[in-house]
């Protein structure tokens, strides 16, 4: 991993050994000065030792140290020339204007499309992109929040032609997650990764010999062990929006990511199911006055 570290690192953090996590609160904590320091002055600040600080860099995909500065520099340089930081980190009071709010929260969430742009494996898309082209039957798996975002991709593959299905309810999930088979998909939904719903029907789906997929912001997570494939999404929680619910946007970027590539591949049946789906439904559209 080469980019995207900042992002990972906070979501990750509250998981991480106390030792590491000191580590990761120093860099997140002035990730420019990071960036600039060496092991030593960086052990030292997080009152540790060069070989936790090494650890922490083979914990998130890193060589050696040298590797996680050239990432915190390229980051951190590439956010001050796009001015990412205005308004990140910066709580919403309840006497708040609603400019300043609605600032912070831009500020956010373009910070937080741009993590989970930088951290997203093309590779790994063109994988589950493939995956879903080629399969008879295509699940998604979500509960709460994370199930409004397998509705989503669901409305859009069916769009284009493709069998697709989602389910929130457990025993549903698990029926379904049964009947597939070899060559079938199985896309697992989940911030945390430790939905018990969506990992029974993963695992479900894969003792059938479904391709799983899981959709989560943390890539060391029960329901990413069980997955085949695993497309991770980075996390920034505001005021009033905690846990999954920061996780919202990441997640239909990232399905969002499947669905153009898919749509690349099936470009010609892509068009023309757009052209008749257009056309069915054209007639309950009001005309401009």
């Amino acid at each position: 991993m080469t980019s995207g570290a900042l992002g990972r690192v906070e979501t990750e953090l509250p998981g991480l050994p106390e030792a590491l996590r000191r580590v990761g609160e120093v860099i997140l904590g002035d990730p420019a000065e990071a960036a600039r320091s060496t092991i030593i002055a960086l052990a030292e600040r997080a009152g540790s030792s060069p070989a936790t600080v090494t650890r922490f860099c083979r914990a998130f995909g890193f060589s050696g140290y040298a590797e996680l500065r050239v990432a915190l520099a390229t980051e951190t340089g590439r956010a001050a020339q796009a001015g990412w930081g205005a308004g990140v980190g910066h709580e919403i009071g309840p006497d708040d204007p609603l400019d300043s709010a609605i600032e912070v929260m831009a500020a956010a969430d373009a910070r937080l499309i741009q993590d989970t742009a930088a951290q997203l494996d093309s590779e790994t898309v063109a994988r589950v992109a493939d995956a879903v082209v080629a399969a008879r039957r295509v699940l998604l798996v979500g509960v709460s929040t994370s199930g409004n975002v397998a509705t989503m991709l669901e409305g859009r593959l069916r769009r284009i032609g493709l069998p697709c299905w989602s389910a929130g309810d457990a025993h549903v999930a698990l029926s379904d997650a049964a009947l597939l088979g070899a060559g079938d998909v199985a896309i697992g939904i989940s911030h945390r990764g430790r939905t018990r719903e969506v990992m029974e029907a993963l695992a479900e789906a894969g003792s059938h010999g479904a391709t799983t997929v899981a959709v989560t912001s943390f890539a060391r997570s029960p329901l990413a062990e069980l997955a085949d494939l695993v497309l991770t999404t980075a996390s920034r929680e505001t005021t009033f929006r905690l846990g999954g619910l920061a996780a919202v946007h990441s997640q239909l970027f990232v399905l969002d990511a499947v669905y153009v590539a898919v749509a690349q591949r099936t470009y010609e049946r892509t068009n023309e199911a757009f052209e008749r789906t257009i056309s069915a439904v054209e007639s309950h559209r009001v005309e401009r006055g």
